[in-house]
């Protein structure tokens, strides 16, 4: 998938568990999971606004774009 999610790495930057995230914008843990997974076909821009609040970051930090056969 050409957009990889690094929601796993802002948790860490900011020292936060996916269970206070979830309590925090008011999604589950599994949601969290799925999402920091990269296993969803969409997120609602209000829940990555709220992400983006709580982990005082951009959209930019969590969703990144690679083009087909790049890797880190």
């Amino acid at each position: 998938m050409p957009i990889v999610i690094n929601l796993d790495v802002m948790l860490a930057r900011r020292k936060m568990r996916s269970r206070e995230l979830a309590e925090r914008i008011g999604i589950t843990e599994q949601n969290v999971s799925l999402l920091k997974s990269g296993k969803v076909k969409g997120v609602r821009f209000d829940t990555l606004e709220r992400i983006c609040e709580v982990l005082d970051c951009q959209p930019g930090d969590i969703l990144e774009f690679r083009k087909a056969g790049e890797t880190d």
